[in-house]
């Protein structure tokens, strides 16, 4: 029912906490299916990842930027986010939470979607399982190579 792409984001961004990796994934999606729709549902969601990224790294400035991008294209989206099993209303106020930790210079905290759709939640777990990952544990602020992954994957 779900793009396999949009699956392998949500266990990314829930499972392994790479945000890196769910726009990876999404951005492949994006460009086969919509590529020139710059309001995309697609790109709110790799938007926000990338929020979560920069907002980890603790570049404010570039979490800040990213968040209010995120809000602007989720008043767009909100019935393709739905659509997508996502609670709209519920995800804005976490974003809106979340922009005021970056207003406040408080620390990084992991996101969880609000999913809504069960039999959704149900196959990212299990796709969770698959990569020996546990749905919904805070991201690993010691893992550098998760934290700093573009930086690492250029000198590779």
């Amino acid at each position: 029912m779900y793009p396999e792409a949009y699956l392998e984001y949500l266990a990314h961004f829930h499972g392994t906490r790479d945000y890196f990796e769910c726009h990876e994934v999404l951005e492949d999606y994006w460009k086969e299916n919509d590529p020139q729709n710059r309001d995309s549902v697609w790109v709110c969601l790799i938007q926000l990842a990338v929020c979560q990224y920069h907002f980890r790294r603790k570049n404010t400035t570039g979490a800040l930027t990213l968040i209010m991008k995120t809000l602007h294209r989720l008043e767009i989206n909100r019935c393709q986010l739905v659509s997508l099993g996502i609670d709209d209303k519920l995800l804005k106020k976490q974003l809106v939470d979340q922009k005021r930790r970056l207003d406040e210079g408080r620390d990084y905290t992991s996101l969880t979607l609000p999913i809504f759709d069960s039999h959704l939640i149900d196959e990212v777990k299990q796709l969770c399982t698959d990569w020996g990952v546990s749905f919904g544990t805070p991201s690993d602020l010691t893992d550098l190579n998760l934290i700093d992954k573009h930086k690492r994957r250029r000198s590779t």
